[in-house]
C-alpha cells in the first residue's frame, strides 16, 4: 500500500533540503574563498616576478652602464697612453736622426782630414816615384776642379808635363768602387781637360788602407797604387809593371 504524504514528511523533507542547501551554499562559499585565495596568490607572485624582472632588468642595465663607462675609460686611458708612446717615439727618432746627422757629418768630416792628411803624406814623394817609372811629371797640383756644361769633376792631385798626366785620387780607405770611380773619371778627363788632349794619361790610386782586392783590381786596370809602408809611401805595382794610358 502506498504511504499517504503527509504535512509532517513535508516538512522533515523541507528541513532536510535546507539543511543541504545551507551545506550547498557553504562548500561554494569555500570553494569562493579558495579561488580568491589563488588568484590573490597568483597575483600575489605575478607581482613578485614582474618586480624581481624589473629589478633584474635595472641590475643588468646598470652593470651594462658600469661596464661601458669602464670600456670607455680604458680605451681613453689607452688611447692616451699610446698618443704618449708615439710622441715619445717620435721625440726619440727626431733625437736619433739628429745624431746620425751630427755623426754623419763628424765621419764626412773626419773623412775629408784623413784624405787631405793622406794627399800632403803622398804628395811630396809623387814626383820621384813616377820618374822613377820613366814619366818625366815635373808639376803636382791639387785639389783641381773642372766643371763643364754641368758636369763636374774633380782630381785630388794632378801630377803633368807637357806629354804626360797623372791622375791620383786619394782616400783614406780605397775600396774597389773607388778604384771604378777612378776608371770613370780617367775615361772623361781629356772632354773636361782639353788642354790635356795631347798627353799621355795615366791614372794612380792612394788609400791609407786598401781593401781587399782593390789593390789587385786597379793593377788590372792598368793602374798605379800608391801604398803606404810604414811613415812613407811607394808604389806597389811590380818594377815591370805596365801602365795603361788614356
Amino acid at each position: 500500500m502506498s504511504h499517504a504524504v503527509t504535512f509532517d514528511d513535508v516538512w522533515k523533507m523541507f528541513q532536510e533540503n535546507a539543511v543541504q542547501l545551507k551545506e550547498t551554499r557553504r562548500q561554494f562559499q569555500e570553494m569562493v574563498r579558495e579561488d580568491r585565495e589563488r588568484r590573490a596568490e597568483w597575483e600575489r607572485r605575478m607581482q613578485e616576478t614582474d618586480r624581481q624582472m624589473r629589478e633584474s632588468r635595472a641590475e643588468a642595465e646598470r652593470e651594462m652602464r658600469e661596464s661601458r663607462a669602464e670600456a670607455d675609460r680604458q680605451m681613453r686611458e689607452s688611447r692616451a697612453e699610446t698618443e704618449r708612446q708615439m710622441r715619445e717615439t717620435e721625440r726619440q727618432m727626431r733625437e736619433t736622426d739628429l745624431k746620425i746627422k751630427a755623426v754623419t757629418k763628424q765621419i764626412g768630416e773626419l773623412g775629408g782630414r784623413l784624405g787631405e792628411f793622406v794627399e800632403e803624406m803622398i804628395k811630396p814623394s809623387c814626383i820621384a816615384m813616377f820618374q822613377a817609372r820613366g814619366i818625366q811629371v815635373d808639376e803636382i797640383l791639387g785639389r783641381v776642379k773642372k766643371i763643364v756644361n754641368g758636369k763636374q769633376m774633380e782630381i785630388d792631385l794632378l801630377l803633368a808635363n807637357t806629354v804626360d798626366a797623372v791622375l791620383i785620387e786619394v782616400k783614406s780607405r780605397l775600396t774597389a768602387e773607388d778604384v771604378q770611380e777612378h776608371l770613370d773619371r780617367l775615361a772623361d778627363f781629356k772632354k773636361l781637360f782639353p788642354r790635356y788632349a795631347d798627353c799621355r794619361v795615366y791614372g794612380a790610386v792612394a788609400g791609407m788602407v786598401i781593401a781587399s782586392e782593390a789593390d789587385r783590381f786597379a793593377m788590372r786596370k792598368g793602374l798605379f797604387v800608391i801604398a803606404q809602408t810604414g811613415e812613407s809611401v811607394q808604389l806597389a805595382n811590380a818594377p815591370d809593371f805596365v801602365p795603361k794610358s788614356w
